[in-house]
């Protein structure tokens, strides 16, 4: 008669893979992301009009009534929802909260967050002369820091669920 395997401590415990948890995440992440994308190309539509010489165009619209009061504490609201679904994301529920998923958004965070901020210095001569000129890193000016500071606290919040 053979023994009963005693079950490995240290072996993955697998879970669900889609979790209400995850499917959380995930849309928090995509509306912080429609949010910011949005946002940004409002914020271009109004530099443009606002830089014109022709008044023949009309004034640009805004997508939700509301949105234009907040100002550029949009860009707190789009990357907040960005960063609290990736925060949500590393709950051991989910599959980035358990075994090598929590490396992977570990290092994408820390990854994300470096080159986010290694970008923004190597182009902030030619941001600072025109908003315009790199698509999201030019509107949001010397809140890239944040940003990229941001996504590195993410990257510790996975760091702290690795065995």
């Amino acid at each position: 008669m053979s023994k009963i395997k005693a079950r490995d401590p240290l072996a993955p415990v697998r879970g669900p893979l889609f979790s209400v948890r995850f499917l959380i995440a995930i849309l928090l992440v995509a509306a912080g992301i429609a949010w910011v994308v949005m946002w940004t190309f409002y914020v271009r539509d109004v530099y443009t009009f606002e830089h014109t010489l022709t008044d023949n165009k009309s004034k640009p619209d805004t997508w939700l009534p509301g949105v234009q009061k907040l100002k550029d504490w949009n860009w707190a609201v789009g990357f907040g929802l960005i960063l609290i679904g990736l925060a949500i994301s590393a709950n051991p529920k989910t599959p980035l909260g358990r075994g090598r998923g929590v490396v992977v958004g570990m290092l994408a965070c820390f990854l994300i967050g470096l080159i986010w901020i290694c970008t923004f210095y190597v182009f902030a001569d030619r941001i600072g002369s025109d908003p315009n000129s790199i698509w999201l890193l030019g509107s949001l000016g010397q809140l890239n820091l944040m940003v990229g500071i941001g996504f590195m606290a993410v990257g510790f919040t996975f760091a702290t669920r690795w065995e």
